[in-house]
């Protein structure tokens, strides 16, 4: 049983435990893609550039489980540098023999060498036996992560038209006082209004009586 570093040489192999490792999670797209040429590049690139983690297990000289991460921080919501793992994968005929452990050992001294605060693990969902192998050591949930395909997000989005905000309810309620204070002072109006109408009443109607009177000094003989 043997743990090291992956060189190009084991790129082909790498590629066929990340396929195997797709075919066994359920997940499909999630883990990687079913394109092995585009899967060789990316474990290329992957092996190449100073963050990146990738290693591969071997039990009596044949391929038999990986590890792949970066090495991520300090950035804008960490202060620390963090190992991230993005796969852990055993082949499941070479389960239950301590490759795992030897493999965790590896990174654990690997994170420890870089100066990394801490290891994070993202276990794929359904995988039982992967999730109880990390909370045995001391793995912590974390986080939460979820996942939308772009085009589905987008009709998400058209359909989804924010409802029109409402006002808060602070101005509602000075609105209220507002209507209620207009309402007493039209209320407070109305007997003053009503008795000067009265009074315009009465001297029309005097007046339209003066008129119609006949004159004192008027008299008819026969």
């Amino acid at each position: 049983m043997h743990v090291r570093r992956a060189s190009s040489s084991d790129l082909e192999d790498l590629v066929d435990l990340c396929l195997q490792a797709r075919a066994e999670s359920g997940v499909g797209r999630q883990l990687c893609s079913d394109d092995r040429a585009l899967l060789r590049d990316q474990l290329a690139v992957l092996a190449s550039v100073p963050d990146g983690v990738t290693l591969v297990a071997t039990c009596d000289g044949e391929p038999a489980g990986m590890v792949l991460g970066r090495l991520l921080g300090p950035g804008l919501l960490s202060g620390t540098l963090v190992l991230s793992l993005d796969a852990v994968y055993v082949r499941p005929h070479q389960r239950r023999r301590g490759l795992g452990h030897a493999m965790l050992q590896s990174v654990a001294e690997l994170a420890d060498a870089a100066g990394a605060t801490d290891v994070y693990a993202a276990p794929l969902p359904g995988s039982r036996g992967m999730q109880r192998f990390l909370a045995r050591l001391g793995f912590a949930p974390a986080a939460a992560h979820r996942t939308v395909g772009t085009g589905a997000l987008l009709r998400r989005l058209a359909l989804d038209v924010p409802a029109p905000a409402r006002r808060p309810a602070s101005r509602g309620l000075e609105d209220l006082i507002e209507r209620r204070r207009r309402a007493r002072a039209r209320a407070a109006g109305e007997p003053e209004r009503a008795r000067q109408t009265g009074a315009s009443m009465s001297m029309q109607v005097s007046r339209a009586v003066h008129r119609r009177l006949p004159s004192a000094s008027s008299t008819t003989t026969s």
